[in-house]
């Protein structure tokens, strides 16, 4: 019996990218051993689950989201049983274990594609998206890739052009079939029965594409942060309303929810990169037979500051009604969010973190931002990532956020690998290592490790609702209320000392984090520069 299925409300997720965290056998590159090695760090920071990116067996032209065989992990992260041991191991510390789903398609080297690619008569010649070239040979609409170029790529085996939403060695399979979900959806299974705790299913809104394969309209506005993209990237000039989030994909995800609720404590949590995300959100985590929960792109940009959050937060409370969010402010394809929003300060990276742990919702935080890592730089010749190679110099790729975990500033490679790193650890980031901020009572580190512990016993924020309220321009303030009770949360988001009228003074929160707390005089509170109160009202 599940002691609490419902864990995933308000957990706090920790992302591991294993090619960078723990190297246990010295060939340079992160592996599922050496995130075991690592679990009581993990453990420490009283986080409830680590979601690892993509281990499985693959070429790795986009570094495990081509998947070749979706049941077994690739050899340079280890073996089934050393994913069994880590999920043992995992378990004995209370912290569950995610697992990333790449559904919407596999790489080109998967036996499914060498199969449907070799005649359009064979058992799996349905299993892609192939269509014929228009009379003069050129692709079949004007879809476009994310990582640049047409969304089409031609094979001349079959004289058809395939579809790929990302990279040409990543054609997209074809939900339209039945046969393709339910393989899908058996593999999915595979994991469950092996004792995962969830997923985290990577472009989950790319499934299905239009049948009848109508082009895109025009963006009136080149839109970035919503679908994940940049300016630069022509993605962003079309509208794409016939590529992805088509209207099948609900009736998919209600199968998948009626697999996941065959294993109670199991959850979902989906990416989720559209025009219109937040629609999105509300509609692929509602009624409570799609998706556990869902994030987008919206707090992943370059855009930051307490208005561009409050209209954020607000819109997606309006439209989720029973659905459920879950926040991120850094992952491993956008740049690190101490550079991205321009984090001059230890005091300004605990805001964010308060803000983040603090909304209504679940939270993804990615490895390294408890430390407070900025965003490595990078040489040309270092670039491993296709979407910055295809896009320098405008675009540097997702490389910088992507270098190796920093474990100890006196150690060859930070401590993360005796072998020359896959990345290279950016030199910056050895000052901000663990051993050095593990020593120090007022680092980032500690901070999250204290706020995290903290607000494990808050079932107030753990589930509470939440209500914004009026407050002075670069400050945000909103209450969380459960069962009759409410706690104030005030952020003054500058370098600027505010004092900022409340309806009434606040009785401060016990055993809050050092960082937490202002100066409250009557009715007024004044908070410093980055400063954070939260307070019972």
């Amino acid at each position: 019996m599940i002691k609490n299925p419902d864990w995933w409300r308000g957990a706090v997720i920790y992302q591991v990218y294993p090619r960078s965290f723990y190297d246990s056998n010295g060939d340079g590159i992160g592996d599922l051993p050496g995130v075991t090695a690592k679990l009581d760090y993990i453990a420490s920071l009283n986080v409830d689950a680590i979601w690892l990116s993509p281990f499985f067996t693959s070429p790795m032209k986009d570094f495990g989201y081509d998947v070749s065989d979706y049941r077994n992990v690739d050899p340079i992260f280890g073996t089934l049983e050393d994913f069994d041991e880590l999920i043992a191991e995992a378990h004995k510390r209370n912290l569950k274990i995610m697992i990333d789903q790449v559904l919407s398609h596999s790489s080109d080297q998967h036996p499914w594609f060498v199969e449907s690619r070799s005649s359009r008569k064979n058992p799996k010649a349905d299993w892609y998206v192939w269509a014929d070239p228009k009379p003069d040979g050129t692709p079949p609409n004007n879809w476009l890739a994310v990582f640049g170029g047409s969304a089409w790529a031609w094979d001349s085996r079959r004289k058809q052009y395939y579809l790929h939403n990302f990279l040409t060695s990543q054609p997209d399979l074809n939900f339209h079939n039945p046969d393709v979900q339910e393989q899908i959806l058996s593999d999915v299974k595979f994991w469950l029965d092996r004792g995962v705790d969830g997923f985290r299913l990577d472009a989950i809104n790319f499934c299905f594409h239009d049948p009848k394969l109508r082009n895109n309209p025009a963006s009136k506005a080149i839109a970035e942060g919503s679908i994940g993209v940049r300016k630069e990237n022509p993605y962003a000039y079309q509208l794409h309303k016939f590529d992805k989030t088509q209207p099948e994909n609900i009736e998919f995800l209600k199968r998948l929810r009626t697999l996941l609720d065959q294993y109670p404590g199991t959850t979902t949590v989906g990416e989720i990169g559209d025009d219109n995300s937040l629609q999105t959100m509300a509609d692929y985590t509602s009624g409570g037979d799609k998706l556990h929960m869902a994030y987008s792109f919206d707090l992943l940009t370059e855009h930051h500051g307490a208005e561009f959050f409050y209209k954020t937060v607000s819109t997606i409370e309006s439209k989720l009604t029973d659905g459920w969010p879950c926040w991120a402010i850094g992952n491993h394809d956008v740049a690190r969010v101490a550079t991205r929003w321009n984090a001059r300060s230890e005091q300004q990276l605990k805001a964010y973190m308060a803000m983040l742990l603090t909304l209504r919702g679940s939270v993804c935080i990615y490895q390294g931002e408890e430390l407070g890592l900025t965003e490595a730089e990078l040489h040309y010749d270092d670039l491993m990532d296709p979407y910055g190679i295809n896009f320098w110099p405008e675009y540097k790729g997702r490389d910088g956020c992507r270098t190796p975990m920093v474990w100890h500033h006196k150690e060859s490679h930070a401590g993360f690998s005796d072998a020359r790193p896959w990345l290279p650890v950016y030199d910056d980031h050895y000052n901000a290592a663990v051993a050095v901020q593990h020593a120090e009572d007022n680092s980032v580190l500690a901070a999250y490790r204290a706020f995290l512990g903290w607000r494990k016993d808050q079932p107030i924020l753990l589930k509470g609702d939440i209500e914004f309220s009026k407050s002075p321009k670069n400050t945000l303030v909103y209450t969380r209320s459960l069962n009759g009770q409410t706690v104030m949360v005030a952020l003054n988001l500058s370098k600027n000392t505010v004092t900022i009228p409340m309806p009434g003074a606040g009785t401060p929160e016990p055993e809050t984090p050092d960082f937490v707390g202002g100066q409250w005089h009557g009715k007024n509170l004044t908070l410093g520069p980055w400063g954070v109160d939260i307070a019972r009202l």
